[in-house]
């Protein structure tokens, strides 16, 4: 048994058929087929089995799954440790969207200063798959907002954040010190994309208070939905710390939530059996740095 049998049995495992498989690691069906049979043989035990077109773990399955990502993962750090041995060092950062906008450019660029000769390759994306990244050992650590669902991933609430509801000069509310939350029923929203935390977390709030809304505009980029708020008559939540341009010139009224329902942190994760560097215990110095947000003087009340 090699590491080349677990990686195979790995993608079986998460694309459920051999042919999708080999399709993921380019390689003939066979190979695929003859990896799993020799695993099976290795360990006397049936790791998959076939209902209609697709194959799940069996209990054996699932327990060789839980110990080979381990193994995998200790595999390619070492690996990655000792080619690195007289290279420059490369941290792959993961952030979400909203951190990857108000915070992540100024901490790279503390953190490369921090650690002599790092390089930082970063990458941005909603909650959703930055988690699966993480899982898979594609990201060294991450910054998120959302809620992080794996117990395989370490997580820690560091930075305080908030969403805020935000209406631009154009909406009526915009003259408005004060809004019910019933006021929300029925008006128009710039929406993150399916898989944000921002999104999760509004969605859940409407749910538990009743209020049908009308999505007009979905986008995976802040600036898009600000720009939506600006210059049409919709509404939208997002994080304070987007705004401070738009709330210092007047172009946008916001309204807090008065029962915190939309408090949060921005969280480091990693995975549990990473092997912590200096660099990411540097970053984790850096983030507390950053933990308090500047409040405006002048905003609405959401009740």
């Amino acid at each position: 048994m090699t590491i080349r049998h677990l990686n195979i049995f790995l993608a079986v495992a998460e694309h459920g058929t051999m042919s999708a498989a080999a399709e993921h690691l380019y390689l003939s069906q066979p190979t695929v087929s003859q990896a799993v049979r020799e695993l099976e043989q290795h360990y006397h035990c049936l790791l998959f089995e076939r209902l209609g077109k697709k194959l799940y773990l069996t209990d054996q399955g699932r327990l060789l799954l839980d110990k080979s990502q381990e193994v995998v993962m200790q595999f390619r750090e070492l690996e990655e440790l000792m080619w690195n041995q007289g290279q420059i060092p490369v941290m792959k950062l993961g952030s979400t969207l909203t951190v990857g906008t108000c915070l992540t450019p100024k901490i790279i660029l503390e953190l490369e200063q921090a650690v002599p000769g790092l390089e930082v390759y970063s990458f941005v994306s909603n909650t959703e798959e930055i988690e699966q990244k993480l899982l898979k050992a594609e990201l060294d650590a991450a910054v998120v907002e959302g809620e992080i669902h794996s117990p395989d991933l370490i997580v820690i609430p560091i930075i305080d954040d908030m969403l805020v509801l935000t209406a631009g000069i154009h909406h009526p509310f915009y003259e408005k010190k004060q809004l019910r939350t019933e006021e929300l029923n029925g008006e128009r929203f710039a929406m993150r994309e399916q898989g944000s935390g921002t999104r999760k977390l509004f969605e859940e709030y409407a749910e538990h208070h009743g209020l049908s809304i009308k999505v007009t505009w979905e986008a995976n980029c802040p600036r898009t939905i600000i720009n939506a708020v600006l210059y049409h008559k919709v509404l939208s939540v997002m994080s304070l710390r987007l705004l401070k341009h738009e709330i210092r010139h007047q172009r946008i009224r916001i309204f807090y939530n008065e029962h915190k329902e939309w408090d949060r942190k921005f969280k480091l994760v990693y995975h549990k059996n990473k092997f912590l560097t200096p660099a990411i215990y540097e970053l984790e110095k850096l983030l507390w740095q950053y933990k308090t947000m500047e409040l405006p003087e002048k905003w609405g009340v959401l009740h």
